[in-house]
């Protein structure tokens, strides 16, 4: 972190009361004040669960097309042959293969956001598995397909994946700071709600025990659980 950078995040972290939490739409705004950058910071999404990742019956994952996208451009990839791969082309992905796209991966190039999979190819993307982690193709979230041109299209148009981590958090990106704030807090409240609606049946106590939001290069505000829940819906 640069000196000037320092200097800059203290003073903007001193206009945020850290005893305090704020509502959804007064948290927004005042990230949206705070914002200084010569460029459109993002304004992201983090929560701490209330379960354990390690058992696979509290494992949170999901997907959730956000109302007014996240104003990101998602580079996607898809592993298709043939009419599949032309779909998916035409969708807008970046980059499309079958074998040939494997290899690459498998030697080191990483140039994407999300991996998209034709269902067909599974089986032979699956050697990938330890090399891509948790960016793997995946049928809960959506991206092993039958059809990856509608994938690509969802992705493209601000489909999200949320899941927790090892550490029970989950982060997601919910707009940029040039948004205008009813559209943000509908991004968080699509967000927000997909996530309790997650919550998993062997889940006992406090299932959101915090909720977080901040910019790419701002502090973080912490939000009113409860009125996240009324935002919600």
């Amino acid at each position: 972190m640069s000196r000037d950078h320092s200097r800059r995040f203290a003073a903007v972290a001193k206009q945020v009361d850290k005893n305090r939490v704020y509502g959804v739409r007064e948290a927004i705004e005042l990230l949206k004040g705070l914002s200084n950058t010569k460029f459109d910071e993002t304004i992201e999404f983090a929560a701490r669960l209330g379960v354990d990742p390690r058992k696979s019956d509290e494992n949170v994952r999901g997907t959730i097309t956000l109302p007014h996208g996240t104003g990101r451009q998602v580079r996607v990839a898809v592993f298709a042959k043939a009419e599949h791969a032309a779909a998916a082309l035409e969708a807008g992905a970046e980059t499309v293969g079958d074998d040939d796209l494997i290899a690459k991966i498998d030697e080191g190039w990483s140039d994407f956001d999300v991996l998209v999979a034709h269902v067909d190819m599974m089986r032979a993307v699956g050697r990938l598995g330890k090399k891509l982690g948790p960016r793997m193709p995946n049928k809960k979230a959506g991206t092993v397909t039958e059809d990856v041109g509608e994938t690509v299209r969802q992705i493209k148009a601000g489909k999200v994946q949320y899941r927790v981590d090892r550490q029970s958090n989950v982060h997601v990106p919910i707009g940029k700071v040039s948004f205008e704030t009813d559209k943000l807090v509908e991004n968080f409240a699509a967000l927000f709600g997909a996530i309790l609606a997650a919550k998993p049946s062997a889940s006992k106590g406090v299932y959101v025990r915090h909720v977080h939001l901040s910019s790419t290069m701002g502090p973080g505000v912490r939000i009113d659980v409860q009125d996240a829940r009324s935002v919600a819906g």
